[in-house]
């Protein structure tokens, strides 16, 4: 498979602050209510029968992060309201559940480690992004209750997104050496499966490419930022050559397909249904990537994985919808999925954010 070329970008015509669509956050704000963010749509309409999941209330924070830090434009998101639904869904001993009905049921014991995760992750963003003492406090208590969970962790997804967020905290609090200890302690778990599944022509954490992918490597970037550890640097630039080696194709970004997936040792893999939380994830390593190295080509990948949103994908078709400023949930084999759930529009809308954060207007 073709990887995407430092020359081959030189050539494409620079991304410019005037080429991102207007902020619109309507169907954003048409998913939340009083409660949090519903998760799934119907097109633009949300679907009250599929209710709340934590994960995407943490996303919804981590945007609401991203937006409050954004000097670009004035319109706001309800943070307040994403992370009432967080502290509402954590247990009594510190975990977290994932789903609620719309009549606000939520009867699962726990969430999965995925899910906690990603919440862990949203509450160091805000801890470290937003200064305002009264919700900084509120998350590090919600945080500091969860924190006793973090090293059981098995999910090598709930790993890496616990790694962001306890990361995100050393930030907040530095220095913090037990926290930084336990950063140490996730990312060798995850260099452990490195060298579990690393084979000749196989450069992964796991025996198989899935979802979310670039979040992997990322969190081994966010560790060596902490620790200056080399190993984690390495180790994340290593596999997201690989990674690249599989997502990019002709200079298009071309996330791999959940029909399938790619397993290791087939020649073939899965091209569809994409999903927008693969171009969000690499959207983030590349942002993380140019922080560290200083390199521009990392913020030229960034704005072709960006990008994928807007119609530079396989079928030549946007995802994001002006008119209502939400996202399809996926390009399916001949056409988008129109509906516009909660993870597509977020996903779209934290890519967004980010991008806007290195363009000047």
């Amino acid at each position: 498979m073709e990887t995407i070329s430092t020359k081959s970008i030189a050539k494409k015509k620079k991304f410019q602050f005037k080429d991102l669509p207007k902020v619109n956050f309507s169907h954003v704000n048409s998913l939340t209510d009083d409660t949090g963010i519903i998760q799934h749509a119907i097109f633009n309409i949300p679907n009250r029968k599929e209710g709340y999941c934590i994960d995407d209330n943490a996303r919804a924070l981590l945007l609401s992060v991203l937006t409050y830090n954004n000097k670009n434009h004035k319109e706001e998101l309800p943070l307040k309201t994403y992370l009432s639904f967080i502290h509402y869904m954590q247990t009594e001993n510190g975990e977290f559940k994932n789903f609620m009905s719309y009549t606000k049921a939520a009867t699962e014991e726990k969430g999965s480690e995925d899910s906690f995760g990603r919440t862990l992750m949203a509450l160091g963003y805000l801890m470290n992004g937003v200064h305002l003492k009264l919700l900084t406090q509120t998350a590090a208590g919600i945080f500091s209750k969860a924190y006793c969970h973090i090293d059981k962790l098995v999910s090598l997804r709930g790993i890496a997104n616990s790694i962001m967020g306890v990361c995100e905290f050393v930030k907040y609090n530095y220095p913090d050496d037990i926290k930084r200890d336990l950063v140490i302690k996730l990312a060798d778990k995850m260099m452990n499966a490195y060298s579990t599944h690393k084979e000749d022509g196989w450069n992964w954490f796991e025996p198989i490419l899935t979802y979310d992918n670039a979040i992997l490597p990322l969190a081994l970037l966010n560790a060596y930022e902490i620790t200056s550890d080399e190993k984690y640097f390495t180790v994340a630039f290593e596999t997201m050559e690989f990674l690249e080696s599989k997502v990019f194709h002709g200079g298009v970004f071309s996330p791999i397909g959940n029909q399938g997936w790619c397993e290791q040792g087939k020649e073939t893999f899965a091209r569809f249904d994409q999903q927008g939380i693969d171009a969000m994830a690499m959207v983030l390593f590349y942002k993380q990537a140019h922080r560290i190295t200083s390199d521009e080509i990392y913020l030229s990948k960034m704005y072709t994985c960006y990008q994928w949103f807007l119609g530079n994908n396989d079928l030549k078709l946007p995802l994001y919808d002006s008119s209502t400023g939400g996202c399809a949930d996926g390009l399916h084999i001949k056409e988008v999925n129109q509906n516009q759930g909660a993870e597509s529009t977020l996903a779209y809308w934290i890519s967004h954010m980010i991008v806007a954060s290195e363009l000047k207007p």
